[in-house]
């Protein structure tokens, strides 16, 4: 049987506006994370938006200290890490801190933005973002390098050093020939949201210019984001706005000449069932996609949009319990 790739989904959307509710919802999911890799997860992924009415996690490095806090064995994925939105001077120090409190368990791909709001509340150049994702992307290398570098006029040694060497595993994100020569310029794996052929050739000829090695890495064209449900006709018409909350928060920055997978044009849940990028699906049928295809990767997203968190959890326990179990068993794990 193909290996067990699951990953737990965290991005806090739908957050409360009671701040003890808010609270609870992000302790949840810090609890979730630990259960999560008790359970044999193979990872748990963070994201980063900002000024988003719904809430949408911003500062996916501080939740991803909390949760290599909480456990010792998933990886810990920022999908995507906006670089180009902080000092990469910080940027290194904190993503090092994280590399050691996990044990090299960190991962993320580096992406450029897209939405000038978040630009200007961190005070960056949107006209100059691609010039500023370099400028980051090579501070970030060379802050963890052993050797001090120049930076602005004076020597300076990062530290501390992260825990893996040479630096924590990251893929730069873009979806244009300018991010994939970036990549293939730093000798760095490139992860554009949707796989495009075309691209991921332009890219492997620049790693031949470059002299450098490298790979691509996109989810496959049927990925789906999944909550696992016994009856999912009641689960659809009793928490199909909780996915809807989301996913029209995420349409409403619809930028030209932005390829987003995960857009959405209508708010009619019944329209956002169908399209399949959004599935509640049953434990058997998890078990069936785990069983015969060797890239389904399970991406269970059970906080989405304000969920409850009793049905959070319940979603979380049932593809615990009646699916990943069941196949560790019989893997012998």
């Amino acid at each position: 049987m193909p290996s067990i790739n699951s990953n737990l989904r965290l991005n806090l959307t739908g957050a409360e506006s009671d701040p003890a509710l808010r609270s609870l919802r992000y302790r949840t999911a810090i609890d979730m994370a630990a259960y999560a890799d008790q359970q044999g997860f193979s990872s748990v992924n963070v994201e980063e938006h900002h000024v988003a009415e719904n809430g949408w996690l911003p500062s996916p490095l501080t939740m991803a200290a909390a949760i290599a806090a909480r456990t010792e064995r998933c990886n810990i994925g920022v999908m995507a890490l906006l670089v180009t939105l902080y000092d990469p001077i910080r940027l290194a120090e904190d993503i090092a801190v994280v590399d050691l409190l996990s044990q090299g368990r960190l991962n993320f791909i580096a992406g450029m933005g897209y939405r000038e709001v978040e630009f200007h509340i961190a005070n960056k150049p949107f006209a100059e973002r691609g010039q500023w994702m370099d400028h980051v992307l090579e501070t970030l290398l060379k802050a963890w390098s052993d050797e001090p570098f120049e930076y602005n006029g004076r020597m300076v040694n990062v530290t501390p050093k992260p825990y893996s060497r040479p630096h924590p595993m990251f893929l730069v994100g873009g979806m244009s020939k300018p991010a994939a020569k970036r990549a293939a310029r730093l000798g760095l794996p490139f992860a554009p949201p949707v796989a495009d052929p075309v691209l991921s050739a332009y890219y492997y000829e620049q790693l031949k210019v470059y002299g450098k090695q490298g790979f691509t890495h996109s989810p496959p064209a049927d990925f789906s984001i999944l909550f696992i449900h016994e009856n999912p006709d009641q689960a659809w018409d009793e928490l199909g706005h909780h996915f809807l909350n989301e996913v029209i928060e995420y349409s409403s920055w619809k930028t030209a000449g932005v390829n987003r997978p995960l857009e959405f044009s209508s708010d009619s849940v019944d329209a956002l069932r169908a399209e399949k990028r959004y599935e509640i699906i049953t434990p058997a049928e998890c078990m069936r996609r785990h069983r015969e295809r060797d890239d389904f990767f399970a991406a269970i997203h059970p906080l989405i949009g304000g969920m409850p968190l009793d049905t959070a959890w319940n979603c979380l326990r049932i593809y615990s319990e009646q699916v990943l179990a069941p196949l560790k068993a019989e893997q012998g794990a």
